[in-house]
């Protein structure tokens, strides 16, 4: 059974940092894309960063230069770096696993950024 489940979401001031982890198990991990996505509500999930098998990273334009995803396939866990975190940053942020066409999602994270 395949599981992402991510952890590091809570409430933080503005101009903080938190590190989101997500811990997959039930896939060859090394073999998935990863990826962050975001969601808040009455909107569909977007994605934040994404990290492919080879760890070439891909970003959100509103996030590059404050986020940084970063894979460790021996411990089968994909973070995300948030600094420099925004009250527009605030979401549920998901855990994304694809490879050919299967996609898995975990269920999510909750950031809140707010003094």
């Amino acid at each position: 059974q395949v599981q992402l489940v991510e952890s590091g979401g809570g409430l933080v001031q503005p101009g903080g940092s938190l590190r989101l982890s997500c811990a997959a198990s039930g896939i060859i991990f090394r073999d998935y894309v990863m990826g962050w996505y975001l969601q808040t509500p009455g909107k569909q999930r977007e994605l934040v960063a994404g990290i492919t098998i080879g760890g070439s990273t891909n970003y959100a334009d509103s996030v590059k230069g404050r986020f940084t995803i970063s894979r460790d396939n021996s411990a089968r866990t994909v973070y995300l770096q948030m600094n420099m975190l925004k009250p527009e940053d605030t979401a549920v942020y998901y855990c994304n696993a694809r490879y050919k066409g299967m996609a898995y999602w975990g269920k999510g994270t909750l950031v809140t950024v707010s003094s």
